[in-house]
């Protein structure tokens, strides 16, 4: 029996039937497409539109034919903010108060969002529409994202019918980690013959809907279109950095000051707007060096070129759109995750994994870096004084609640829907008020069971509202923020902050103030401060009280407590893994390359590698096992019929152990031993010392020293392969001729980590937060 109910006839013959057939579900009548374009760390005063310094012609034309929103709000943090776009609650009832990498044993924190929490995607699959995921996804758990899954979290399994992109924090953007559906795939070129993943996913999301439009032009589509961009690296081709060449010598405190003349220009801030104070954290841009002005200035332009890049790459899908007469019936919502990102530190980086790995920038080699940068050798980041400058005129910047954290760019364009343009909205707006507002839009409920699950209330609610009437009345009038216990309270026009030191636990202490000095609790009247640059908490201590216990009772109404400020001891939480925790693990040749999280871990502890062999009459060469990328890791593998050891200290240097004897034809089975010499100095960057040996068999064929290794983080965007080095090469010996496949058999390759782990529990933490 089929389940369904049939309402036709069955008779014992056809001609003695009636057939009838299960109806379709279409999309209602008109109803528009919708293209959700989330950026990544652009802040309030980055896109031309929003009177940044950067030219974006293709989102400033979304702005003149549509809206924009001048107080709009994010998480502060990226995955967060995400869960909130896609759902419609709040990113503790998402259960992602943070990055799943940190996920604690809590409703809040567990990093898993609750089917009950259904998602845009899930809700308009089941409404007659095409979804399409194109670029970061970052909503699974770490430890889901190998080819073990489970895969309930990635995006086919949240109601996306077609995804291509990559599932964690970031990606380097010449040879990005992919993944077309549910499976890994290799870029479909090289950063020599042009490939870049922005370019791409573009490339892409035309396919998609291209696809179904031939076959059903009237169905409509939701596509989630994603770049990398601007989050770190900072990649682009040179022609689009030259372009900006000399345009940020003025440096960063200048830049702000233009920034905000061109807002008011722009009227996306109010004419009496004054900027917020001198960050204490960054450095007068006049008391630094002519060089590191030379640099700094460098690393912004190409800044501004990879966002320009993104910008173009938008616009060839607006193009496309407009090609196909649909633009005009598209509700197009263009985001930023959160402010922009200060995860460059006070110098930038020319290679972010040096940054986690605690080894210092050195300002030499990087001017010697400085017009490759951008390029595929490096992994770069600009200083957090373009940071702050990015953010104008507000406070602060990502992971934090001040408004430079989250306060974000919103553009809303739909000509058949709204009939403004170029205009701006003031009304308060939060991410959980997009899927409210596409429901609306669409013409739809939000549907009350998905997949068999009852659907928890939507928490965010429609701002369609504001589409015709400038001066409507604000409807969401209370939000509550907590990212990693720094918290905010917004209502009816005041905004309370309460700042945190990253990663300091709270205690109960803490939380007992007897005063209104020593509660923490700063106060903005955004009425008359739009960038809150005036605490005046003194003057209104009755108003702090009010919104310091409106925000204790929005966190127990959303799963926020228990309030967690801590870091390093967050680590040690007992999670859920797809394995257990071993001693040998064993790989094998022409799978898919195992994701850096479920990896094996070798850093600062004895370990081996065997790789059992057969090689042919005439030798054979390859690559065994490669983990990491060029910005660091290891490599076994054979080269003129020999067997050699590379380690790859962040892309500073590489340490080569090689036999000094030809590999035995047949079957052979060759080893490299690691055995540590000394103790890690991870807080300065330094892995241990340690002695690298070759065999072949029992034989030993080599020996040599490492004065030091990767101490913390194999690579940002490593993984494990074995008989090939399938993402970044890890050493420039082969770069050319990556992957570099293995010209023998590969019967298996084992790692023995027997040997007690080293963590270094602040270092770890600025792994697991590096992929944020």
């Amino acid at each position: 029996m089929s389940g369904q109910e049939f309402h036709g006839r069955i008779g014992r013959t056809y001609d003695e039937s009636e057939p009838w057939w299960p109806e379709q579900t279409r999309a209602p009548d008109d109803a528009p497409n919708v293209l959700m374009v989330v950026l990544d760390d652009v802040g309030f005063g980055q896109l031309g539109c929003y009177g940044g310094l950067v030219d974006t012609p293709n989102i400033d034309r979304l702005a003149e034919n549509g809206l924009r929103y001048n107080n709009f709000h994010t998480t502060a943090l990226c995955s967060p903010t995400r869960s909130c776009l896609l759902t419609g609650r709040n990113h503790h009832s998402n259960s992602m108060a943070g990055i799943a990498e940190a996920s604690t044993g809590f409703p809040g924190y567990n990093g898993h969002i609750p089917h009950e929490n259904g998602m845009v995607s899930e809700a308009l699959v089941e409404e007659g529409y095409s979804t399409y995921h194109l670029g970061k996804w970052h909503l699974t758990p770490a430890e889901s994202t190998s080819a073990a899954g489970p895969y309930d979290q990635w995006p086919l399994q949240r109601g996306f019918e077609r995804f291509y992109g990559f599932l964690g924090g970031d990606t380097d953007q010449y040879t990005p980690s992919l993944i077309h559906d549910n499976h890994q795939v290799e870029p479909p070129a090289t950063p020599e013959e042009g490939y870049h993943f922005t370019e791409d996913i573009a490339q892409r999301a035309i396919e998609f809907i291209g696809d179904a439009k031939q076959v059903d032009p009237d169905k409509p589509f939701f596509t989630y279109f994603c770049p990398g961009a601007a989050h770190a690296p900072h990649q682009v081709p040179q022609e689009w950095i030259e372009k900006y060449a000399g345009e940020f010598d003025m440096g960063w405190d200048e830049a702000r000051e233009m920034i905000l003349e061109q807002q008011k220009k722009e009227g996306v801030v109010p004419e009496d707007t004054e900027l917020s104070p001198q960050n204490e954290d960054v450095r007068r841009w006049d008391s630094l060096s002519e060089d590191e002005q030379k640099l700094y200035a460098r690393m912004m332009e190409v800044f501004a070129g990879f966002l320009e890049h993104t910008d173009a790459q938008i616009g060839k899908v607006l193009d496309y759109l407009e090609e196909l007469g649909e633009l005009e019936n598209t509700l197009v919502m263009l985001v930023s995750d959160n402010g922009a990102s200060a995860e460059g530190g006070p110098t930038g980086s020319v290679d972010e994994n040096r940054f986690f790995n605690n080894v210092p920038e050195d300002l030499e080699e990087n001017l010697e870096a400085m017009d490759d940068l951008g390029g595929p050798e490096y992994f770069n980041h600009y200083p957090w004084g373009w940071t702050w400058a990015g953010n104008t005129p507000f406070r602060r910047w990502k992971r934090e609640t001040y408004r430079g954290g989250a306060s974000d760019p919103l553009i809303v364009s739909w000509p058949e829907g709204i009939d403004a343009e170029g205009e701006v909205r003031d009304q308060f707006v939060h991410a959980i008020d997009v899927a409210p507002t596409i429901y609306e839009a669409v013409g739809i409920d939000p549907p009350e069971e998905v997949k068999g699950y009852s659907q928890s209330p939507i928490e965010g609610q429609s701002f369609a509202y504001t589409f015709d009437e400038p001066d409507a009345p604000e409807q969401h009038t209370t939000q509550y923020f907590e990212m990693i216990a720094t918290r905010a309270i917004y209502h009816d026009g005041w905004r309370a902050v309460h700042p945190w030191p990253f990663g300091q636990r709270i205690t109960a202490e803490d939380l007992s103030a007897t005063s209104l000095e020593d509660s923490g609790w700063e106060l903005y009247n955004l009425e008359e401060d739009f960038a809150e640059a005036n605490d005046v908490a003194s003057e209104h201590p009755e108003k702090v009280l009010e919104l310091a216990q409106l925000w204790w009772t929005e966190a127990g109404k959303h799963d926020v407590l228990p309030l967690d400020g801590r870091g390093v001891e967050r680590l040690g939480e007992p999670r859920p893994q797809p394995g257990k925790a071993r001693d040998t693990y064993v790989y094998h040749p022409g799978g898919q390359h195992v994701p850096e999280n479920a990896a094996v871990r070798v850093l600062n502890r004895d370990h081996s590698i065997t790789a059992d062999l057969t090689v042919p009459v005439g030798g054979a060469e390859g690559v065994l096992l490669a983990h990491g990328s060029r910005s660091g890791g290891y490599s076994l593998f054979v080269e003129d019929n020999r067997l050699h050891y590379v380690h790859n200290y962040v892309g500073v240097e590489e340490y080569q152990v090689s036999a000094d004897e030809p590999l035995p034809e047949g079957d052979v089975s060759v080893r490299m031993e690691f055995e540590a010499t000394g103790e890690p100095d991870v807080a300065n960057g330094e892995g241990v010392p340690a002695t690298v040996s070759l065999y072949y068999g029992d034989q030993q064929v080599g020996q040599g020293d490492l004065p030091k290794t990767v101490p913390n983080m194999i690579g940002i965007v490593a993984g494990l392969s074995c008989g090939k080095d399938s993402v970044s090469a890890v050493t420039d010996i082969y770069r050319d001729r990556s992957p570099f496949e293995f010209t023998g058999d590969i019967a298996r390759v084992t790692v023995d980590v027997s040997g007690e782990p080293f963590v270094h529990e602040e270092a770890e933490l600025d792994r697991i937060m590096a992929r944020e």
